[in-house]
């Protein structure tokens, strides 16, 4: 057993020097450039000079990236901006906390809109479709972590056809610094990224789990409603996937709705929730979780419940988003203490 998990660290720890190693001087972008993105072709004559995101993750990937000046404006927010941000983020407008108006985003002339989920800008965009923006002359990018593998058109947040991996958030790291002409930060970042990904990976696997579940709570649209639960294929099920965890919920669909009682039933090991400065909904906070969890009286009986298996979890690193990683390591480092097998 100590010398498995010896190997899996040096394996970690071979996978981190390759992945910094392999980070090479990239070439200048190549203007004009045309990229595939979720099914659309999008030419850009230069490097925007101009962003505006509809969606946290393209945010923080573009100040992860040093492009926080070119940033005019945001929205779609469900946490606190990463701490090492706070202070760029507070120089710059918010649009809207949720979804912002086609009107406010036009009105600041980006060069480009990065968008997080398709369903914003998708053929019945929320804020837009990509054809009105392309009407008054603004190209927009989604992220391609919400359109691989995936159909947006079913499903409530869309349904998946084969599992998340880290690989369409990197493309999305990368893809951004292609159009913005900053190669070598993109695949810095990105090696940065892989370094903590295998170390978390590494760090679980060596607890051996096999008979070990989960389930992650993000919200409800009620206290007694069915809960919004991640579906197997979403970015939760890949962390559960990877770190040993079988996911109760058997579903494609990337936040199905399912009742309690179906979920007490199957009787999780582990009981994630998210945690989020968003207040669309009761369940947003994190402390009314946990009170239903503690009260109600089909949740409470579950093992996970009596026995304090629950892990606390930024909400925003749920979704696709370079804070899978940061969730991995959550649940890397909770899951030791819980004296699973």
């Amino acid at each position: 057993m100590i010398k498995t998990a010896i190997m899996r660290t040096s394996f970690a720890a071979t996978l981190a020097l390759f992945a910094l190693s392999s980070v090479a001087h990239a070439h200048p972008t190549q203007y004009p450039l045309t990229v595939k993105n979720c099914g659309v072709d999008v030419t850009f004559g230069k490097a925007p000079e101009s962003v505006v995101t509809v969606g946290q993750a393209a945010t923080e990937i573009l100040y992860a990236l040093g492009l926080a000046d070119k940033v005019k404006g945001t929205s779609v927010w469900f946490t606190e901006v990463l701490p090492e941000y706070k202070d760029i983020n507070a120089k710059i407008e918010r649009l809207a906390d949720n979804d912002p108006s086609f009107e406010s985003v036009v009105a600041k002339r980006p060069g480009v809109v990065a968008v997080e989920y398709e369903w914003h800008v998708g053929p019945k965009g929320i804020v837009g479709t990509r054809e009105q923006f392309r009407d008054v002359g603004i190209p927009t990018y989604i992220l391609p972590a919400d359109c691989w593998n995936k159909d947006n058109a079913t499903g409530s947040d869309g349904t998946r056809s084969a599992l998340f991996t880290m690989d369409s958030v990197y493309a999305g790291v990368t893809g951004l610094a292609e159009i913005f002409d900053v190669q070598d930060r993109g695949e810095k970042l990105v090696a940065d990224l892989k370094v903590r990904e295998a170390q978390a990976v590494a760090k679980a696997k060596a607890l051996n789990l096999h008979d070990a579940s989960a389930v992650f709570w993000f919200s409800s649209p009620d206290m007694k409603a069915d809960p919004f639960v991640a579906g197997r294929q979403g970015a939760p099920g890949y962390m559960m996937d990877t770190l040993g965890l079988k996911n109760i919920v058997d579903s494609n669909e990337e936040w199905p709705q399912v009742s309690w009682e179906t979920i007490a039933r199957a009787n999780p090991s582990v009981i994630v929730i998210a945690k989020m400065e968003r207040r669309r909904f009761p369940a947003d906070d994190y402390q009314k979780k946990l009170e239903f969890l503690k009260t109600d009286p089909v949740a409470s009986q579950m093992d996970a419940v009596k026995n304090n298996r629950i892990v606390i979890m930024d909400a925003h690193a749920m979704d696709p988003s370079i804070r899978n990683v940061m969730a991995l390591e959550t649940l890397a480092n909770a899951l030791p203490a819980f004296g699973l097998k």
